[in-house]
């Protein structure tokens, strides 16, 4: 038995469908925008800039962004050394945060792979910063930054100040303080260093945190008086025009600059707990150090990463010094067609 709808339930009925059919039209007409083959073993001329391809959405982003995400996994998945495609991978990324810029792992997928040049760094910075606006509250974009800064663009004080704003999000992890405390203890502003890690050893009511926090400024303070003997003993080798043999020398006598050496540990140490340490010179770096930590404070890095870090760094050479030749050897008008193939898809 056939039955009639209200007639304002048939019109609702037959809006959705003209709805639903002009959907299907503009996914049809968005898709036919995409390549119909893959190509991301062909080059970054393929990749569409981030403006052109946000014009040929048609409204569709999330489904643009979608196929060049899968073009940027695909890229480094199928690559026996994904860091040499970060060029590439970079324009992937671009386009897809601009077209869906809520997505949120691109955006730290971005800062692990664009390592291949230190402009592919910049670039990957770039893409990080885009994140806040998006997603204010994540502390690992920051983070990821922060190590950006810190490891290849040796901007200490810039890492230390990202690092601050990612401190202080929910879920950052306990150590974070310490680490910008570090950063700016070797970017020269170790009292800001002290004073930073003051406050939250006076604020923080975690016991396990303040002990982080307190061995931290221990190490500052014992940085501090290393770095006071480092005066003392430029200023010895000025007065006698020679280096010192042992710390002592710094106040044996009248040939001293010192009346006393500072204590080698840290203040806040426990009379039950202090070893005697004395200043030494440490054989290897000819520093002036503690034994109490025998080395000096400082953010360390294994030797495999500074391995890492050098390679990035002859990449960058190469890349650099190959476009000035490519730039020397091109006509001087440029050629429109090689712009306009920059652009298509």
């Amino acid at each position: 038995m056939s039955r009639v709808l209200p007639e304002g339930k048939a019109a609702r009925r037959i809006g959705t469908v003209v709805l639903l059919a002009g959907v299907v039209l503009l996914t049809t007409a968005a898709h036919r925008q995409l390549p119909h083959e893959v190509k991301t073993q062909k080059g970054d001329a393929y990749v569409p800039r981030p403006e052109f391809a946000k014009a040929m959405s048609l409204g569709f982003d999330a489904v643009l962004a979608d196929y060049y995400w899968v073009q940027a996994v695909l890229l480094a998945g199928g690559s026996f050394d994904p860091q040499s495609q970060s060029t590439h991978l970079g324009r992937l990324i671009d386009v897809v945060t601009t077209l869906d810029p809520w997505v949120d792992h691109p955006y730290r997928f971005a800062a692990v792979w664009l390592t291949d040049t230190l402009d592919d760094v910049r670039h990957g910075n770039m893409l990080l910063r885009r994140s806040f606006d998006y997603h204010p509250d994540e502390w690992r974009n920051r983070f990821y930054l922060g190590f950006n800064l810190f490891y290849y663009l040796e901007d200490n004080a810039g890492a230390a100040d990202i690092l601050h704003e990612a401190s202080q999000m929910t879920g950052s992890p306990q150590y974070l303080p310490r680490l910008v405390a570090r950063l700016r203890s070797e970017s020269a502003s170790l009292a800001a260093a002290g004073l930073f890690l003051e406050e939250l050893v006076r604020t923080t009511e975690d016991e396990a945190s303040r002990a982080e926090y307190q061995a931290a400024l221990d190490e500052v303070e014992v940085e501090w008086r290393a770095r006071q003997l480092d005066e003392a003993r430029e200023n010895y080798k000025k007065l006698h025009g020679r280096d010192i043999e042992f710390v002592e020398q710094l106040v044996v006598g009248n040939q001293g600059v010192l009346p006393a050496l500072p204590d080698a540990e840290p203040s806040s140490l426990p009379a039950p707990l202090r070893r005697g340490s004395r200043w030494v010179i440490d054989e290897e770096s000819g520093q002036i150090v503690s034994s109490y930590y025998g080395r000096r404070y400082e953010v360390h890095i294994d030797e495999h990463s500074r391995r890492r870090k050098q390679r990035i760094e002859e990449r960058t050479r190469r890349s650099r010094g190959a476009a000035e030749v490519e730039t020397s050897a091109a006509p001087s008008n440029g050629s429109a067609a090689e712009g306009e193939e920059a652009d298509g898809v």
